[in-house]
Order: structure tokens, then C-alpha cells, then sequence
């Protein structure tokens, strides 16, 4: 049989739970810390008690060196087991409570002691010091074993040193004192580890709740999984804390805000500056799937709050799906128009049809003229006006498809636009919204009509869309222009209130501005002011000229 793997023995003996590795280590912490405490208050406490006991064995010893009676017996008296100095040793030893009570004359012999037979003999320590006129503390060993002793030198009435006296307190019971500390001392270092080993547990279960009991390797490897998801997948995510502070960016995140690591720490507003996106993302508006525009990006956030107060709030760029959208939208108006349009060209088609039979061959050709000249004559009178020719070529086709809706487009007589426009595509989206908008305002109403002026002042750009429609109320005007605002029903591909706001957000790229009043006679008037639109012209603007030299030009 194979002995068991190093690795998988000390996998059984450590527990693989959170809760279970807090709780262990902190208990041991807290058992080293108790038996720590107790030690390091052991070992003074054992110093302290032998310090005690010598000052103690030395005030005794001072005390009979005091007594005059002592130092005249020990000159006049020889050493005997009851002579007065053995006699005034030993009361004084029993009441003082010491081991032994020693007087000695300057050679060292004894003339007391606790055990008779030792009265006459010399000293079994060194009595040098204390003869030498110096009191002596220590813990040494003698005839009656350890004991902390005090030696002082014995003068008589002149002063002259006639002996010594040596007191000795008995080791053992200094120990007791040491020993008898201890069980309390164990007791309140238990008390110490019940306490530190319940707060363990309080904050091992805290920390069990916070980690769902997961284990520390699997905790890490959320860790990293998280990482790799968040950075991994293709959608924005941006977390705050119960603060309302960023405090996690993925890398898609950064991208389609268009900010850095540096907003980590500061709340949507300082990071992104006040508008819808940052009112999205701390929350200030609600709901599922909210339309922003950041830049030129159109953004669907959702937010969700987390249990810490924080929220996740994450991203989609649905910009190439808006435009997309949009030119659905204005595919199917197009096809409509193109229906209609067949239908319409199917009645000219009988017209022509029933003229030719009836040999009417002249008001045939006249019919015919009139039918082409209409639409040359609206070509005509766009290009004349717009040189531009994505500009142009966008308003003869709304043109077209206006008369189909049977609206009137009319491009005003003020219109002058050269062909040096620095972004024509951004003047395209802006005109073509307004002139959608302004359809659709329009559609279903009497004389519907719609004007756009396109005219130019040195080098900015003033933009006017006019319609005769119902009007826009004035606590409306500045509403319009928020991210998924609409007064028109969502169409089939998404939401609305997306084209004002991408005109706003293109005038106010320019340095420019976006502004709605009521229009002559009623309906709504938009005005878009565009500074440095157009590049410094080379020669002279060829629109300066009047109709009769933009004729003899194109006569050319």
C-alpha cells in the first residue's frame, strides 16, 4: 500500500472554507498572544517577588543590627546555644517569620542560628562584604539551602564594626508565591482567549456571509475569471459604489465613454461631465434600456443595483443599429414614396395612353413635358441654390418623396451654400432630420409645407427648417432635444428621440447651437448656427453672382 502524498495530508489537515481558516487563525493568534501575555508577565513577576524577598530578609537584618544590646552580648558573652544573642536571634526570627537569623563576630563564627548545632561554627558564605562595612542582598545557598538573604555589618556603641548579622527568607516559599500567582494569572489569560476566540467566530461568520463560505482558492479564482470576463466581453460595464463613485471600468467601458482609468474614483458627473449619460449612470433616471448619446455614440444602459448600495451599469453600442434604423425608416418611406409614385405614373402612362388613341398627339407631347419638366425644374432649382452635391442630391430626394406625402418642400429663395463645406456628412444628418421631423409634423394637415434656408455668413453656416405643423409648446422646446425623448409612437426596429438629440450634439461639436421657435403663421422653426462650417474660399464664392451670371455660367 502507497504511503499518502505530502501534498494531499496537508490538504486534510487544513480546512479549505473561509470561515474555517479565519476561525483557526485567529484562535491561534490568540492563544499565542494569551500565552505570550502570560509569559512576559511571569518573568518579571519572578524577579519582582525575589527582589521583595531580599529587601525584606535586609530590613530585618538592619533591624537586629540596631539593637545595642546585641553587639555588647556578642563582646561579653561567649557562643552558646543559650546565650542572649542566641536567645534575641531567635525571638526576633520568629517573630519576623525569616528562616534563619545569623549573628557573627569578625571572624565568621556563628553566635546564632536556627539549627543549635551550628552555633560555634563558621559561616558557610562569604561574610567578607558585609565585615567590610557594605549591605549585601542575594539569592544564594547555604546550610539550610536557597534562600534570598541580607547581610548588614554589627557596630557597637563607637561604631566600630564587632560583626555581622545575616538574615535569610526561605526560597521555597517565594516560589510558592510565584506558583499560587500563576492559576490566576492562567485563569484571566483564559478568559483573554475565550473572549479573543468568540470575536473570532463573530467576524469569521461576517466574513462567511460576505464570502458565500467559498474557499480562498475559489475566491481567487473569481477573481480572475471576473477579470478576464469584464475585460473579455464586448459590452461596457461600469460599477459604483454606495458612494455613487466609479470604482470599476472594463476596457469597453473606457472606450465607448471615451474616458480612462483616471475616472476610477469620481462620480459619473466629474468623470463625464452633466448630461443624460451621467444621469443614467447614477441613477437619477430609471429604467430598462435607456437611450444616450455619448459623442457620436448611441448607448443602451441598464443599470442595477447591487446589495452594497452600489450599482452595475452596463453599455451597448447600438450606433451602427440606429443608423440602420434610420435608413429602414427612410427606406420604407421611400418605397411607400415609389408605390405611390408607380401609381401615380401608371395614371400618367392611361393618360398618355388615351391621348395617343384618340390621335390628340400634340396635348400628348405638351403632357409629357409638363410631367418631366416638373421634376428637372426641382433639380434645377436645388442645385442652383446648393452646390454642394451630398446636400443637393439629400434635398432632391426629400423633395421627391415630400410631393409623394403631398407635402410642399420648398427650398427658400435666401439659400446660398457654396461647395467648401468642412462636413458635409454632418450637415447631411442635421438637415436630414430636421426635414424628416419636419414631415412628419406636417403629415395629414391641410397645406402641408415645409421651407429650409441654407445660407451662409463668412464662414458659419445658418441652417432654418420651417413647417406648417401644430407647433412645438414652449415648456417643450428645450425637452425635445433629450436622448429618447419622442411625442411619436417607437417604430418596429427600437425607440425614438435620438435624431434632435444627434443635431444638438453635432452643432455643439462645432461650437455651434440648436434653437426651436414658433415659425411664421404657426408650426415650428428650427434654427442651427454652425461656426467655421465652411473652409476660407481660395478664389471668389461663385455664389456672390446673380441668376443672370449663374445662367451665362451653366450657358457655358
Amino acid at each position: 500500500m502507497s504511503p499518502t502524498p505530502p501534498a494531499r495530508r496537508l490538504r486534510l489537515g487544513l480546512p479549505r472554507r473561509v470561515f474555517s481558516q479565519v476561525l483557526l487563525m485567529q484562535v491561534a493568534i490568540a492563544a499565542g498572544v494569551a500565552v505570550l501575555a502570560t509569559g512576559l508577565f511571569l518573568a518579571p513577576l519572578s524577579d519582582q517577588l525575589d527582589d521583595q524577598a531580599m529587601r525584606r530578609a535586609l530590613a530585618i537584618a538592619r533591624t537586629t543590627a540596631e539593637i545595642p544590646q546585641i553587639a555588647e552580648d556578642l563582646r561579653s558573652t561567649p557562643p552558646t546555644v543559650d546565650g542572649p544573642v542566641q536567645r534575641q536571634a531567635e525571638r526576633i526570627r520568629k517573630a519576623s517569620g525569616a528562616e534563619y537569623v545569623v549573628v557573627m563576630d569578625t571572624a565568621g563564627v556563628r553566635w546564632s542560628h536556627r539549627d543549635p548545632d551550628q552555633v560555634g561554627g563558621h559561616v558557610s558564605t562569604d561574610p567578607g562584604p558585609a565585615l567590610a562595612g557594605h549591605d549585601v542582598m542575594q539569592i544564594d545557598t547555604g546550610t539550610l539551602g536557597r534562600s534570598a538573604r541580607g547581610k548588614v555589618p554589627l557596630r557597637d556603641s563607637t561604631g566600630r564594626i564587632v560583626g555581622a548579622v545575616s538574615v535569610g527568607i526561605e526560597y521555597d516559599s517565594v516560589r510558592d508565591r510565584l506558583f499560587h500567582a500563576i492559576p490566576g494569572l492562567l485563569a484571566y489569560a483564559g478568559g483573554a482567549l475565550a473572549v479573543g476566540a468568540l470575536a473570532a467566530w463573530l467576524i469569521s461568520r461576517r466574513v462567511q456571509r460576505q464570502t458565500r463560505d467559498l474557499a480562498f482558492s475559489d475566491i481567487s479564482a473569481l477573481l480572475a475569471e471576473r477579470e478576464a470576463m469584464l475585460h473579455g466581453i464586448r459590452e461596457g460595464v461600469v460599477a459604483l459604489d454606495r458612494a455613487g463613485r466609479v470604482r470599476l471600468l472594463n476596457d469597453e467601458a473606457q472606450r465607448l465613454l471615451g474616458i480612462g482609468e483616471e475616472s476610477v474614483g469620481r462620480t459619473p458627473d466629474e468623470a463625464l461631465g452633466e448630461g443624460r449619460t451621467a444621469d443614467v449612470l447614477a441613477g437619477r433616471v430609471t429604467g430598462t434600456d435607456l437611450l444616450t448619446v455619448r459623442g457620436q455614440r448611441v448607448l443602451v444602459a441598464n443599470r442595477m443595483p447591487t446589495d452594497d448600495g452600489g450599482a452595475v451599469a452596463t453599455l451597448r453600442d447600438r450606433t451602427e443599429l440606429e443608423e440602420l434604423g434610420r435608413e429602414l425608416d427612410s427606406t420604407r418611406g421611400l418605397i411607400d414614396a415609389l408605390r405611390a409614385q408607380d401609381h401615380e405614373h401608371a395614371n400618367r402612362m392611361h393618360t398618355l395612353l388615351g391621348l395617343l388613341e384618340l390621335e390628340m398627339y400634340d396635348d400628348a407631347v405638351e403632357f409629357v413635358g409638363e410631367v418631366v419638366g416638373d421634376h428637372r425644374v426641382t433639380a434645377e432649382q436645388v442645385t442652383e441654390k446648393v452646390h454642394d452635391p451630398l446636400l443637393a442630391a439629400l434635398l432632391v430626394g426629400k423633395a421627391t418623396v415630400a410631393a409623394e406625402r403631398g407635402v410642399a418642400l420648398w427650398v427658400s429663395d435666401g439659400t446660398r451654400l457654396p461647395d467648401r463645406l468642412v462636413d458635409p456628412q454632418g450637415l447631411v444628418t442635421v438637415v436630414g432630420n430636421l426635414v424628416d421631423n419636419a414631415l412628419d409634423a406636417v403629415a395629414g394637415t391641410r397645406h402641408a409645407r415645409v421651407e429650409v434656408e441654407l445660407r451662409v455668413e463668412g464662414r458659419t453656416a445658418v441652417l432654418s427648417v420651417c413647417d406648417t405643423g401644430p407647433g412645438i409648446p414652449p415648456e417643450q422646446r428645450e425637452l425635445i432635444f433629450t436622448e429618447g425623448w419622442s411625442t411619436k409612437k417607437p417604430p418596429a426596429h427600437g425607440k425614438r428621440g435620438i435624431g434632435l438629440s444627434l443635431v444638438r450634439r453635432l452643432a455643439e461639436r462645432q461650437g455651434g447651437s440648436v434653437s426651436v421657435d414658433e415659425a411664421d403663421g404657426g408650426g415650428a422653426r428650427f434654427t442651427v448656427v454652425l461656426p467655421e462650417a465652411l473652409a476660407a474660399p481660395d478664389l471668389e464664392p461663385a455664389l456672390t453672382a446673380g441668376p443672370h451670371d449663374t445662367a451665362e455660367e451653366e450657358s457655358r
